[in-house]
């Protein structure tokens, strides 16, 4: 009898540990405090960018490596930064952007 008794709190106190574990997950993906909201934001961004890092072929063209990738965007960055690049240019590849993504819509 208290071997059966054993058994049933055990196992009830798996279920009761489950049940805690989904309503601690529920409350991880339910939570939206203004710090949870702005980090998923940013995250949101930056896959953004990686996506048009991938959609420009850029991954394929520098095999993937990411020390090419990264000195091809300090370049850019020093450019703007230094203003080496004039306004025509920068409306140029603005211009090809929007009919890229206008094409893939």
């Amino acid at each position: 009898m208290l071997w059966r008794e054993l058994l049933r709190l055990t196992q009830q106190d798996r279920r009761l540990s489950a049940l805690r574990s989904r309503v601690q997950a529920a409350r991880a993906r339910a939570d939206m405090s203004e710090a949870t909201e702005d980090r998923r934001a940013r995250t949101r961004h930056l896959i953004e960018l990686g996506g048009l890092v991938q959609k420009a072929g850029l991954v394929d063209l520098a095999r993937d490596d990411r020390a090419t990738l990264l000195g091809a965007f300090l370049e850019l960055a020093d450019r703007f930064r230094e203003d080496r690049t004039t306004g025509e240019e920068v409306a140029v590849w603005r211009r090809r952007g929007l009919r890229t993504f206008d094409e893939e819509a």
